[in-house]
């Protein structure tokens, strides 16, 4: 892995067509950072608790469904939400 230090409007470029910007840096503890990333359309560019949602999503359906394997789904899900899935559904439909 490349470690690099940036500061909001520096760049870095992968590869000859995708460039990463450093957009802002919260202060704080939050520490978030704001990226803007320029690159091709046809580049998929997911946050990785998106990809590895899929993936699970992926196993399950190729998979016979367990409890278990419908929890790990549930648990990603949770944590990719920021909260349990019943909190957001209508009531009656958990």
């Amino acid at each position: 892995m490349l470690i690099l230090t940036r500061r909001p409007g520096e760049s870095l470029s992968i590869g000859d067509n995708i460039r990463l910007t450093v957009l802002s840096v919260a202060a704080g503890d939050s520490g978030s950072v704001v990226l803007g990333i320029d690159a091709p359309r046809e580049v998929l560019i997911l946050r990785s608790e998106l990809q590895q949602a899929i993936s699970v999503n992926q196993d399950a359906a190729q998979a016979d469904t367990t409890p278990q394997t419908v929890a790990a789904l549930e648990q990603v899900l949770h944590q990719a939400a920021g909260g349990p899935l019943s909190s957001r559904l209508p009531e009656g439909k958990d």
